[in-house]
């Protein structure tokens, strides 16, 4: 699998992520569930945004250094 692949896929389970904590929070309302998502959720979030950049700039690097193999 490349990395364009594992990129598109940790998006997308990060959005079913997002989605489902939307529906938990419609009856999680207390001070716990901000809480989880400050300490948590947006931690991973942030995480996530920095590992999908670090995955872009591998795919472009790992292309140019097939171009040079070749």
């Amino acid at each position: 699998m490349s990395f364009a692949a594992h990129r598109s896929r940790l998006a997308a389970l990060t959005r079913d992520l997002g989605l489902r904590w939307a529906e938990t929070r419609e009856t999680w309302r207390d001070a716990r569930a901000e809480e989880f998502e400050r300490t948590y959720l947006a931690e991973l979030r942030s995480q996530v945004d920095r590992t999908v950049g670090t995955l872009e700039q591998l795919d472009v690097l790992l292309g140019k250094a097939r171009e040079d193999c070749e």
